[in-house]
């Protein structure tokens, strides 16, 4: 079984990619990535395995242009070629797929809770992983980094705000030993990590507005093309608060090292400041081509297939602290992070219900975080100490938010 940090092969050798949320926005760009790096960068990176939730036609199409094998579809009915393709289907699909398939690196990009199986069953395979589901580690940290740390496994950061704080960690080495499972780096003299927010779709817009948004509102990002999901978290900002918690699993930093900050340029995506009070930032355009590169690409750094930053263009670069009142979502952040256990499960999945909810018109935008906060305050915190306890929390909070839900078209 392949995987971990004593068995990356050569640059030069051939990788082997099982891609999860394979018709995804992360999917689709990462598969683009790769079709760059096997014809320009004298990299080969041999594509065994794609996994998508019910898009079937877009992942034959897939299959087809990249010669791959086996195949995962959750939900729907495959009419691909079946011409030296199988696929597997079902809700476990991804999960088979990791298991039966030889792989060197999974990029996970299943969005939701709906990806941590699949993905914490590669990381116990000790296969590496390029982690764009941010859920893996906000609901079950406490399980993923020992996993990893047993297994030999590299966490590869694909989110754009962890990529950049990662490359400026690579670029500040001290005399102390790595102690994460991201490779390549140490946090012993960081000071603070600050991760940017672009504000999403209501950032201009004052909170009594926005609670009564529409869908079409919410899903017009100012700056990034995303799937509806992610769309509505960064709206809420939700989403910085998934990767506030994600940076605390993932670097191994306390509450008190972590922040956020509204930046509506979004060309800085991480800024680290360190304890002699100097500060590395990445800056990049918009594009999740970049970070995605640097976590298949790593440790090599050829030339790229996104854009690249004008500086003739820019004219400023502006920052300023998320308002708790306009994105309460934030502080939830740090609660969850004090809480520990199983309270990161608990804001996931309530997210994801509150979210569901909206999407299918049965409550308004502002309503989101208070479901979430709610069900918080409300469902205990337990040890998050096995992957039953993590999806138990989870099933609990969705089961709150939708009596909520229903209590409230009762009373309508």
């Amino acid at each position: 079984m392949s995987g971990g940090p004593n068995h990356r092969p050569p640059s030069a050798s051939t990788r082997r990619v099982i891609v999860l949320g394979s018709t995804g926005s992360i999917g689709v760009n990462t598969l683009a990535v790769i079709d760059h790096l096997n014809r320009t960068a004298g990299m080969r990176f041999d594509v065994v395995g794609l996994a998508a939730g019910s898009n079937a036609n877009r992942l034959n199409e897939q299959a087809m242009a990249f010669g791959v094998g086996h195949v995962a579809l959750q939900r729907g009915v495959w009419k691909g070629d079946p011409c030296g393709v199988t696929c597997l289907t079902g809700e476990d699909a991804a999960l088979r797929l990791v298991e039966n398939i030889e792989a060197d690196l999974i990029v996970a990009a299943i969005v939701g809770t709906a990806g941590l199986r699949p993905t914490l069953r590669a990381i116990e395979l000790g296969r590496d992983v390029a982690l764009a589901n941010k859920e893996t580690l906000v609901a079950a940290g406490d399980l993923v980094i020992p996993a990893a740390r047993r297994s030999g496994t590299q966490l590869l950061p694909v989110d754009s705000e962890h990529a950049a704080i990662w490359q400026c960690l690579q670029s500040h080495q001290s005399q102390h030993a790595n102690a994460t499972v991201v490779p390549g780096i140490d946090t012993a003299a960081v000071r603070r990590v600050v991760l940017t927010a672009s504000g999403g779709a209501f950032r201009d817009t004052d909170p009594k507005t926005a609670y009564h948004a529409t869908i079409e509102q919410a899903l017009n990002h100012p700056t990034w093309n995303m799937g509806p999901k992610v769309t509505i978290d960064t709206a809420t900002m939700v989403n910085k608060a998934l990767e506030l918690l994600e940076a605390h699993h993932l670097f191994g930093l306390p509450p008190e090292k972590l922040t956020a900050l509204i930046h509506p340029q979004s060309i800085v995506h991480g800024l680290v400041e360190f304890a002699d009070h100097s500060v590395l930032a990445q800056l990049a355009p918009p594009d999740m081509r970049t970070p995605i590169q640097a976590a298949l690409a790593w440790p090599n750094q050829p030339a790229g297939c996104s854009r690249m930053l004008d500086w003739t263009k820019l004219r400023r670069l502006d920052f300023s602290p998320p308002e708790a009142a306009k994105y309460p979502a934030v502080p939830l952040a740090y609660r969850v992070m004090k809480s520990q256990g199983t309270a990161g499960a608990t804001f996931n999945a309530a997210n994801e219900a509150a979210v569901a909810a909206f999407l299918n018109r049965r409550v308004p935008f502002g309503r989101i975080v208070e479901l979430v906060a709610g069900a918080l305050d409300a469902l205990p915190v337990h040890p998050a100490d096995s992957l039953d306890a993590v999806l138990d929390a989870d099933a609990d909070a969705r089961r709150f938010v939708e009596e909520k839900l229903a209590a409230a078209a009762t009373s309508a």
